[in-house]
């Protein structure tokens, strides 16, 4: 496999409180860079993501604006109503029509992460209650990424891993803490 350099991960219902125990888990010296697509609302209290995932991750946290670099070892966070894309190690908001009734969409993150990075790149799909990811990871595993999925038995909605796990395209299903353990096996790997 080549080197990891982004790890995307699409969340929706129950995701901040699966963020927050998964970004717990990695390692201080995590080198990937992390882009995260959480469903929230528009109305969502501007930092407050951030603050929550900050006080649990060994990483910085920040809150995307477009055209901002993707930096290693940080955790990018993509804005309530806005998609994020990734191209050419640049993040881009879009305003775009919802795709799967989401704005931001896991699957634009996805298909646009696995156009940039391919087999580079490593999408982690969690708790969520729609589908939104599945389109993403079968793109994903076609470029030659790597496609990790929460134990839908362990997430608070199982519908999003689910759906994922019922393309073909999931590497591995795991459970969070096994999730944060291989996401740092891979980065060491490099």
């Amino acid at each position: 496999m080549s080197t990891i350099r982004l790890v995307a991960v699409g969340t929706s219902w129950g995701g901040l409180e699966a963020l927050g125990r998964l970004l717990s888990g990695l390692q201080p010296g995590f080198g990937a860079a992390l882009v995260v697509v959480q469903h929230r609302s528009a109305a969502t209290p501007e930092g407050a993501m951030r603050a929550y995932l900050a006080e649990r991750s060994p990483l910085a946290v920040v809150d995307c604006d477009d055209k901002e670099p993707i930096q290693p070892g940080r955790v990018h966070l993509a804005p309530p109503d806005y998609h994020l894309l990734v191209d050419d190690g640049l993040v881009t908001l879009s305003l775009d029509a919802p795709v799967a009734y989401s704005r931001p969409s896991v699957d634009v993150l996805f298909e646009s992460a696995a156009d940039s990075y391919g087999s580079e790149m490593v999408a982690v799909v969690l708790t969520g209650a729609n589908t939104d990811g599945s389109r993403g990871v079968v793109k994903v595993h076609q470029a030659g990424g790597r496609v990790l999925v929460q134990d839908p038995a362990e997430a608070e909605r199982p519908e999003m891993p689910a759906a994922a796990i019922a393309t073909g395209a999931a590497h591995e299903v795991l459970d969070l803490r096994h999730l944060a353990i291989r996401l740092n096996e891979l980065d060491r790997s490099l």
